[in-house]
């Protein structure tokens, strides 16, 4: 391991089997412009829905050109809509349960779950860390480290409101995939990158992927 390899801080993003990859792609894309390293957890079940939603495979033994492909991706389904540079982004199997982000002493800056499934959420509310997406949550949490929960489900039943609170005791921040329209969305882009960026203000990641309140009614609706 080399001296900077050694200083390496990322943020884990673990991306279950909800709906709403794109979420997570606008979320990874913001990372990377920010300057932030990642360790990304793509979920078993993830992969299906994201072959359901783009069309697109994401395999570990491909990972690279498969997750380039994924972002490069608009929410509109257009290819090559983004560039895409991946020299920040280090991925590990959701099935390695002796990867880094399964310790607390490997070093990361937080995680966050997007999209997360009420089949996540539960699972990291109890504790049960069946996958390496589970175990990093878990290890996020009992290290004291900013854990983002992107909850994406509706309705929302008893059971999963439960665990949601317990996340929230635990210091989690839950942050419902729940897009805005004050900040003047004309494209479904708008709204995917509303919700991303609320999920990096709760990381306290800078970025600039929505037009913020600025206490003046009216501002969402004028055109630039």
């Amino acid at each position: 391991m080399n001296a900077g390899e050694s200083q390496r801080a990322p943020w884990i993003v673990g991306v279950s089997g909800a709906s709403g990859t794109p979420y997570a792609a606008a979320v990874l894309r913001a990372l990377l412009a920010a300057g932030e390293s990642v360790d990304l957890v793509v979920s078993r079940a993830s992969r299906l829905t994201l072959l359901d939603e783009t069309g697109l495979s994401f395999r570990d033994a491909h990972w690279q050109s498969d997750l380039r492909e994924w972002l490069a991706r608009g929410a509109d389904g257009k290819p090559d809509t983004f560039a895409v540079d991946l020299d920040g982004v280090r991925h590990w199997s959701a099935g390695d349960l002796a990867a880094g982000p399964s310790s607390g002493s490997y070093p990361a800056k937080g995680m966050l779950i997007v999209p997360a499934s009420t089949a996540c959420v539960a699972g990291v509310a109890l504790g049960l860390s069946k996958d390496l997406l589970q175990r990093s949550a878990s290890v996020t949490l009992k290290e004291g480290r900013p854990l983002v929960v992107a909850v994406r489900e509706a309705p929302l039943g008893g059971q999963t409101l439960r665990h949601l609170v317990a996340l929230d005791d635990a210091g989690a921040a839950v942050v419902p995939a729940s897009p805005a329209f004050y900040a003047g969305a004309t494209h479904i882009q708008d709204l995917v990158d509303f919700v991303a960026g609320r999920v990096l203000d709760a990381a306290g990641v800078p970025h600039t992927l929505y037009r913020r309140w600025a206490g003046e009614l009216g501002g969402g609706s004028r055109t630039t």
